[in-house]
């Protein structure tokens, strides 16, 4: 039976725009590519995901997951329990580094959790999120297990919606159970409650976690809830974070009658969305460097000619801000003739181009550094002391602008000889 929490949950889904409209700062507004519209009520969604997703906690169903190739080494310490019950389409923990605080959205079982808890070690921490009463028993009754085999214990598992990371739906419970609705009145003032609780008490704070991992779950969110999640998701990494995520797209858009279907929705085909729309929603979230990690050349499943596959991306945050002069230059590499980045920044390669020093320590890490050459000004400008910088278009910088007007310095021809080295 579900939940007084999901129950309010699904009635404040109803009544979303009413809510969103009295509190300012959670008004999310469907995105409106069509990629992402259904007629797909977000109960009948949610329960069909919901469903059967418990059904899958307690026994395995091979419908629900891709082929994916993990690591065995870190499989051997993880309850065939959880293997057999945990579903996917990719494995975005082989992305993980050491000491890293990691948020797992739809975590199910645990077993990208179990893995991650591995790869981030004892100083890190792994978070695992998921709506489901019946995968979070099984994930936190093997959770001492698998710390008790690795020695160490830094994981665990919260209950809530992956498109809400602020409300902490066993708080909302407990509080529920302690000041019991009797009326319509006090029903109305649930929403209250559930707001107070995203405030003072959020499941997942701001600027919390480096990295931000889900497993074939962010198509299970309802359309009309997809903008939040990619906001949330945002929202609760620190700046220069980055979310790496697996998920099933489609070579075309769904259509409607493919959407209204509640056994391919909570099966990870009606909620998917196009190649395109998948990177595009993170970019309108604000994040940056966003690039597909690996795509299947196969699909996982074809339906009526449209092509469902597994793809993992990653994105990441770090880009606001203000923009200040300091005489930094960068040099695109190549091997494109030109490229043009997320702030609209054109590029030709092997020319020097003026940057502001927060696109320039942005270049200085993954995912672009690789591509670029860096020039440092011959006398550094203090942040305190940078003038504000336009950034709005892109201009070449001449050499003279990082040297100073009054370099006029003659050397002898450096040591380099054949077979010798220049550094």
């Amino acid at each position: 039976m579900p939940s007084v929490a999901h129950a309010l949950e699904e009635f404040f889904s109803r009544t979303d725009g009413i809510r969103r409209a009295r509190h300012a700062s959670y008004q999310f507004q469907p995105i409106t590519n069509r990629s992402h519209v259904t007629n797909m009520s977000t109960i009948n969604a949610e329960t069909a995901v919901r469903e059967r997703y418990a059904a899958g906690a307690k026994a395995a169903e091979a419908k629900l997951c891709c082929p994916v190739d993990y690591n065995q080494e870190y499989l051997k310490v993880i309850p065939q329990e959880v293997i057999e019950r945990d579903y996917g389409c990719g494995d975005p923990s082989r992305y993980l580094r050491e000491n890293e605080t990691v948020l797992d959205l739809g975590s199910g079982t645990g077993k990208i959790c179990f893995i991650a808890a591995q790869v981030v070690g004892p100083n890190g921490k792994v978070i695992g999120i998921d709506m489901t009463d019946e995968m979070l028993n099984v994930a936190r009754t093997n959770a001492p297990i698998v710390a008790e085999r690795i020695g160490y214990s830094n994981v665990e598992f919260r209950k809530g919606r992956i498109q809400d990371l602020a409300l902490d739906l066993e708080k909302l419970d407990a509080e529920l159970q302690a000041r019991p609705i009797t009326d319509a009145a006090s029903f109305l003032r649930a929403d209250e409650l559930a707001q107070d609780l995203r405030v003072k008490h959020p499941l997942v704070a701001t600027d919390s976690v480096d990295v931000v991992v889900s497993n074939c779950v962010l198509n299970l969110v309802e359309p009309k809830s997809k903008k939040q999640l990619f906001e949330e998701i945002f929202r609760v990494l620190k700046k220069g974070g980055r979310a790496v995520i697996a998920d099933i797209v489609s070579d075309e858009e769904v259509p409607e009658h493919l959407q209204n279907d509640p056994e391919l929705w909570s099966g990870c085909i009606s909620g998917a969305l196009t190649e395109e729309g998948f990177l595009q929603a993170f970019s309108e979230a604000g994040f940056y460097g966003i690039q597909i990690l690996k795509r299947d050349e196969q699909p996982w499943q074809t339906v009526e000619g449209i092509e469902f596959r597994s793809v993992t991306i990653e994105a990441f945050k770090g880009k606001q801000g203000p923009c200040f002069e300091r005489n930094q230059a960068v040099i695109y590499r190549g091997p494109f003739r030109e490229v043009l980045d997320d702030d609209n920044h054109r590029m030709e390669r092997a020319v020097r181009y003026a940057v502001c020093d927060k696109t320039y320590n942005l270049y200085c890490k993954a995912p672009y550094r690789e591509f670029f050459e860096f020039v440092e000004p011959l006398t550094d400008i203090p942040l305190g002391e940078a003038k504000p910088f336009d950034c709005s278009h892109t201009a070449r910088r001449h050499p003279k602008e990082t040297k100073g007007q009054d370099y006029k310095v003659t050397t002898e021809a450096s040591s380099c000889c054949d077979g010798g080295s220049c550094c």
